[in-house]
């Protein structure tokens, strides 16, 4: 029995950890016939022969637009918004997310959308039946105009594909980890199989001018199943999440070449699937309303989107020589900064207090402009006094005690404005009428007396 690596093709005799020709780790295995097609995937062979190949290039300045090249835009805005402003055509789209996520529902919603505009839809599944797919159908994308292919292996989907091209269409592929290809005899699902047939995809639906979408399963560490080349193929990746409550689902882009990478679409799963959630701080802040000890609210931002958030804090005297300091949804690395920051700039006794920092509604947040709102929030907790309702605190702390100014302050402060705000405690440097400047962390008492 002999081994081979997936990504140079190198062979062994026994087994190794890492290849010493190409230096990657856990991609030696068991050495078929199918490892060495599999290596040679994407790369072009040059053969010998008498005849000279031509190579014909085109100056980028003889390039240029068509009608063909306008994004398609859905009805979901926040599809749209993730996407960088809608589907550019031609574009291969990864999504990824943990099963019943709703990765099949939201993708058989933009189907429909795509075929209400007179876009050739042509849906390819390998895990539901055509009648599990129309049973879906009826639920949640009535009247939908698309066309259904229930097979897995590769040479059927690439003759569908040619039968789409100059027609501007979309593919959705459910998911990757179904497909194989015959002339590789590894298991449905393997790296072999998953790099092969993605790279075969891509590259034809590009060629025919053909936009594809694929689901990609995730591993039990939360990335996806597969190769990491998967991702780079592609050009945009996309991950489906829920929330902590299971209730609203999140779409993020991890990876966009025509758009900003980090934007956020927020969904909330309903009877007749995925529904739209057009003012997403609504789902952040926290529902009760006055003041209470401990809470303040932050804005950040998620791409080009500026969110409301509760940031919620508990101070309790602590019996332990190592006290407790618990966070969820926030950085625990600038928690233990801005402890330091209060205890020696504000000589606040935190080493005997047990803390615990929560960042409502279940988004996970690491961005400095948290900063104010969490020291407020501990100050407030350990004041045992309220902060007023109505106040938005956005500023960065420095280790020497300065408050910053945050990236996208004027789309925060408009944010928090737009939602009845009255009032916005920023750095001074941030020039708006009607906010409480605050300079640097010795000023929060002061501060708390305009309050």
């Amino acid at each position: 029995m002999s081994y081979c690596c997936v990504e140079c093709g190198a062979s062994y005799q026994k087994w190794v950890g890492k290849c010493s020709f190409c230096n990657n780790w856990n991609t030696v295995v068991e050495d078929n016939a199918d490892v060495k097609v599999m290596a040679s995937i994407g790369k072009k062979v040059v053969r010998s022969s008498k005849s000279t190949p031509k190579v014909e290039f085109i100056n980028i300045q003889d390039v240029s637009k068509n009608e063909n090249a306008k994004r398609l835009v859905f009805e979901f805005d926040e599809v749209n918004r993730v996407l960088g402003g809608g589907l550019m055509p031609s574009s291969a789209v990864l999504i990824g997310g943990e099963p019943g996520i709703g990765k099949s529902t939201l993708l058989l919603q933009i189907a429909k959308d795509a075929s209400s505009k007179k876009c050739p839809v042509l849906y390819i599944s390998g895990e539901e039946s055509v009648i599990q797919i129309k049973d879906r159908a009826n639920r949640i994308a009535k009247n939908c105009d698309i066309n259904l292919l229930n097979v897995t292996d590769l040479s059927s989907i690439l003759l569908a594909i040619k039968t789409l091209e100059n027609k501007n269409a979309i593919v959705i592929i459910d998911s990757i980890q179904t497909v194989y290809m015959e002339e590789i005899s590894a298991g449905v699902g393997s790296i072999a199989q998953v790099r092969a047939c993605s790279n075969e995809i891509i590259t034809l639906a590009k060629k025919c001018g053909v936009s594809v979408f694929i689901i990609g399963h995730i591993n039990k560490e939360g990335q996806i199943a597969g190769p990491k080349i998967l991702e780079h193929m592609v050009d945009v990746v996309l991950y489906f999440e829920s929330d902590d409550t299971g209730e609203y689902r999140i779409l993020k882009s991890i990876k966009n070449r025509f758009g900003t990478v980090g934007e956020i679409g927020i969904f909330k799963m309903v009877e007749n699937g995925l529904a739209e959630v057009k003012n997403p701080s609504e789902l952040f802040l926290s529902k009760e309303g006055g003041s209470r000890v401990g809470v303040a609210v932050a804005c950040g931002m998620e791409g080009s989107r500026a969110i409301l958030l509760t940031v919620e804090s508990l101070t309790v005297k602590s019996y332990s020589p190592m006290p407790r300091r618990n966070v969820v949804g926030y950085d625990s690395n600038r928690l233990a900064m801005v402890l330091a920051v209060l205890s020696v700039h504000l000589k606040l006794k935190l080493y005997d207090q047990d803390i615990h920092l929560n960042i409502a509604g279940g988004l996970k947040i690491s961005e400095p402009a948290l900063d104010l709102a969490v020291a407020f929030a501990i100050y407030s907790s350990l004041q045992e006094k309220p902060l007023p309702h109505g106040v938005v605190f956005i500023g960065e702390i420095g280790l020497s005690g300065e408050i910053r100014p945050a990236r996208f302050m004027e789309a925060r402060i408009k944010e928090a404005k737009k939602l009845g705000f009255q009032k916005v405690v920023c750095p001074s440097q941030t020039k708006e009428e009607g906010n409480i400047f605050i300079k640097n962390i010795e000023e929060i008492p002061k501060i708390w007396g305009k309050l």
